[in-house]
């Protein structure tokens, strides 16, 4: 893979449009440079994956914090039937 990748690449990749990629690019979420007076947009590749990894980060946490309480063992009752 390339050092840099561009908004299309990216947008490729993550199977995104190009314009929820330079949305993630203004945001700040997704670290990318400008080239050139033209609006050409880099994303280096370790930037990216750094991204992703964050990405499943925060996916992880997310599921986690959403994760019902385990119900409580009924079946362990002090009480016996007669």
């Amino acid at each position: 893979m390339p050092r840099f990748l561009t908004l299309s690449d990216v947008a490729e990749q993550l199977q995104l449009s190009a314009a929820a990629t330079y949305a993630l690019v203004r945001s700040g979420e997704l670290a990318a440079i400008q080239i050139g007076g033209r609006g050409q947009w880099r994303v280096e590749e370790s930037k990216f994956e750094e991204f992703i990894q964050a990405r499943y980060a925060a996916t992880e946490q997310l599921l986690a914090a959403s994760k019902p309480a385990p119900a409580p063992d009924v079946g362990s009752s002090s009480r016996r039937r007669s």
